[in-house]
């Protein structure tokens, strides 16, 4: 969306824009987010949401591990950029498993309705009461290794139990609490909420395919939830000109993704869990090696806190 030229344009006398809000950034620096990039990272971000592997975690890594200047562009607008790759894989999500979904609220009864309520609740008064702080304490590099590596284990440890062959059909009101919760320990990057619900299925004791169905029809309405709120909170901030494009790139392309995704990927039977934890460890090392050779460099001193070299451009 583009604001309007007298609200784009900073004031003359260096004041706050009128009709725009303080926290809004002011103007976009394109070069930050190349449309290569916004397309390269829509099209990752599609298989990264499907498989327990963290794509938020990847979503920051990738461009980090790889030189690109998306780290240095404004946080509000990375935020923005990532809410249309979650925006773009949802929607992808509902038309590659409408085939689940129609069945699902056409048998929705008292039962399936509380596993959704209940494990839409912890994470959506978790992230109300604990997203800002979140956002400023967690999302580093070294950060979300440390979550790949927790998250792994625990998908190692959950996935060891071996569960007791539980149906789906079986799901209750302390199943729905336990997947609510690893989805809110998913609101730290890194984690994954895939990994969190898959290892919270199998600790509860389901057995692998319905780990996985429990796992992805939980996961929709926070995903379709939380797009839904960021979107608000984007729509009355605003988006500096020339910014929506690559918003549309990026969500489009996590689209195709997501919908290429399905058809390729093992989604709907995820099979063991121990490959994806040894992924996201492997991921896990290589940041940790990156991060050894980014501290022998002179300044590392006066790196900021958010992990970005003084050196690279802001």
């Amino acid at each position: 969306m583009r604001l309007p030229a007298e609200l784009a344009a900073p004031p003359a006398d260096g004041g706050e824009t009128p009709g725009r809000r303080a926290d809004a950034p002011a103007g976009a620096d394109l070069t930050a987010l190349p449309a290569r990039h916004a397309i390269a990272l829509g099209l990752m971000h599609g298989p990264a949401e499907l498989l327990p592997v963290s794509s938020s975690g990847h979503t920051t890594l990738v461009p980090w591990l790889l030189g690109w200047p998306y780290p240095s562009l404004d946080p509000e607008l990375r935020k923005a950029f990532e809410v249309a790759l979650h925006a773009g894989t949802a929607a992808g999500l509902l038309i590659a498993l409408r085939g689940e979904v129609v069945a699902a609220v056409g048998g929705l009864d008292g039962r399936r309705l509380a596993l959704i309520v209940g494990s839409f609740l912890p994470p959506a008064i978790a992230g109300l009461a604990f997203e800002r702080s979140i956002e400023r304490r967690l999302g580093t590099p070294g950060s979300i290794a440390a979550g790949l590596v927790a998250g792994a284990l625990a998908m190692i440890v959950a996935d060891a139990r071996g569960g007791r062959g539980r149906p789906r059909e079986s799901a209750g009101a302390v199943d729905a609490l336990a997947l609510g919760l690893g989805q809110a320990a998913a609101l730290a990057p890194g984690l994954s909420r895939g990994g969190m619900t898959l290892a919270a299925a199998r600790m509860c004791g389901f057995d692998r395919p319905a780990a996985s169905a429990l796992s992805r029809h939980v996961a929709l309405p926070v995903i379709a939830g939380a797009g839904v709120l960021k979107g608000v909170r984007l729509a009355r901030r605003g988006l500096p000109p020339g910014f929506g494009g690559r918003l549309a790139l990026g969500a489009s392309a996590s689209f195709g993704s997501t919908l290429l995704a399905a058809r390729l990927l093992p989604v709907e039977r995820v099979g063991a869990l121990w490959p994806y934890a040894a992924y996201r460890i492997g991921v896990a090392a290589l940041t940790a090696a990156r991060l050894r050779r980014e501290a022998r460099l002179p300044g590392h001193a006066a790196r900021r806190s958010d992990g970005r070299s003084p050196h690279v451009r802001a």
